[in-house]
This record gives structure tokens, C-alpha cells and sequence, in this order.
């Protein structure tokens, strides 16, 4: 008798969770929907992409629209400046971040606490705002034109970044820095074998909000970069699109190259980005 009462029971708890998954299920197709139709229409011709009953199979398959869209724009030489300006972005971001994060967390120094307030303040400026200065700075560094623009401020830290990484550090036990000290080791030691190899998920979660800015970075480029072969894969697909404005088959299929590294890469980083995220915040 009470196992059946325990069924009873359940039932409620069980109609709840399948609600909840039906809901989340629901929603996900929604959000799965451009990025399924942009793949399909990837694999159609004009005729078909037009057709006043739209398919979401395409029929013929067009798989000739991949590398076309590779070849009628300089698919490997955008792909290259991307990572190059990605690669030096996530080191810089890790670096700088990390260690100024390291001194608001774990350092005690007069001013620390208003200073850490200071910069937070420095989220709340629109990029627009100081995006015509700090060109009128880069030109007058003779940096325009080049990737230093793009490259070198991460280098510099970033508030979210530093914010981010410091949340996560409070969370380190600081018993482990001080037998470090005790065991002779100097605050850059125990900053680089004891708190880095702790927050592997932090950074991991920084490098991959990093990648994903410059990556997706479309204004940054457009306004530092006057060179075509310095181009990147944002700016290459809107050359495209100027460039071949009837054929959509083929910037969809660009479109589709250019995201798919990001959600493989999400796909395979989402438990460490998720822990990252997750463990942040946990001590104030």
C-alpha cells in the first residue's frame, strides 16, 4: 500500500518534468530554426530558395554552392586573419585578465576595493562612446590599417573578463596560497602554479567569450582594417553579399562555413564554459 501511495505521489513530479522538457524542446526548434533553414538553403539553387511553397529539403541537392562560395571570395586568407587576430586576442584576454583579477582577489593594497568599483563603472560606457576617440588614439599611433587595433587593447584587460576571473579566485581556498608562501614560493609562483592550474574553467570560460567576440567581430574590422587582404571572415561575407547580391544559395553556404567552428566548439566546451560560469559568483 505505500508503494502504491509512493506512485501516486510521483506522478505529479513526473507530469512536471515532462512538461518542462516538452517546453525546452519546443523552444530549442524554435531557436533551431534559422540555423536549420540557412543550411538548407544552403543546398538550393535561386529557383528553388523563391518557390512560393518553400521546402526544407532541398531537391536537387546542391552541394557544388560550397565551393563556389570558397572561391569567389579569398576564403583562406579571411579564414587566416581571423584566427591570427582570434589566437592573439585569447592570449591577451587570459594573460592580462588573469593576473589583474589575481591582484583584486588575492593581494591586499590600500584603494583595492574602490578601484575594482572604478572599473566595474567602466562596463556601464557603450562602446560607442569611446569608439571615436580611441580611433583618432589609433590613428595617431600609426596603427590604423593594421590588427594592433583589434589585438593589443586585449592585452590591456577587459572589466567583465577581470570581474569574472576574480569571482572565481575568492572561491580558492586561501589556505592553499599561504603554504605556498610558507613553502618559499614568491606571489608570482604561487600565482602561476596554484591559482591558474585551480581555475582552468574560468579561463577556459574567458578564451571562449574571447574567440567568440573576435570571431563575430564585424564593427572592429570594418573600421581598422582598409586593406583587403587584411580582411576577416565578417568583413568577407559582407564583400560577398555586395559582390553577389543574386546569388544566395552561395552566401548561405558561406554563412553556414563560417558558423559552424562556433557551435562545434561550444558543442565540445559547454560542460567547462557552463562550470565556469557556474562557479563565479558563489563568494562576493
Amino acid at each position: 500500500m505505500q508503494t502504491a501511495m509512493k506512485r501516486k505521489t510521483s506522478w505529479p513530479r513526473v507530469g512536471t518534468t515532462v512538461l518542462q522538457h516538452v517546453v525546452l524542446i519546443a523552444l530549442g526548434l524554435v531557436f533551431l530554426a534559422p540555423l536549420l533553414w540557412m543550411v538548407s538553403s544552403s543546398l538550393k539553387g535561386n529557383a528553388e530558395l523563391f518557390k512560393s511553397d518553400p521546402n526544407w529539403i532541398p531537391h536537387p541537392i546542391r552541394w557544388q554552392n560550397y565551393p563556389d562560395a570558397l572561391t569567389y571570395i579569398p576564403f583562406a586568407t579571411y579564414l587566416r586573419n581571423t584566427l591570427t587576430i582570434c589566437f592573439f586576442g585569447v592570449l591577451g584576454s587570459v594573460v592580462s585578465c588573469s593576473l589583474v583579477a589575481y591582484g583584486f582577489s588575492r593581494i591586499e593594497w590600500p584603494g583595492r576595493d574602490a578601484l575594482f568599483f572604478l572599473l566595474l563603472a567602466t562596463m556601464m560606457l557603450p562602446a560607442q562612446v569611446t569608439m571615436i576617440p580611441s580611433f583618432l588614439l589609433f590613428r595617431w599611433l600609426g596603427w590604423y590599417g593594421s590588427f594592433k587595433p583589434l589585438i593589443i587593447p586585449s592585452f590591456l584587460g577587459g572589466a567583465f573578463y577581470v570581474f569574472l576571473l576574480r569571482q572565481f579566485f575568492l572561491t580558492i581556498p586561501k589556505e592553499l596560497s599561504e603554504a605556498a608562501r610558507i613553502d618559499g614560493a614568491d606571489e608570482f609562483t604561487t600565482f602561476a602554479r596554484v591559482i591558474l592550474p585551480l581555475a582552468k574553467p574560468a579561463l577556459a570560460t574567458v578564451a571562449l567569450f574571447t574567440f567568440l567576440h573576435h570571431w563575430n567581430d564585424f564593427l572592429g574590422p570594418l573600421i581598422y582594417l582598409k586593406d583587403q587582404s587584411s580582411y576577416t571572415l565578417a568583413l568577407g561575407l559582407q564583400q560577398f553579399l555586395n559582390a553577389y547580391r543574386s546569388e544566395w544559395g552561395l552566401l548561405m553556404a558561406a554563412s553556414t562555413v563560417v558558423t559552424a567552428p562556433i557551435v562545434v566548439l561550444f558543442f565540445f566546451t559547454q560542460r567547462t564554459f557552463i562550470r565556469g560560469i557556474a562557479m563565479t559568483g558563489s563568494k562576493g
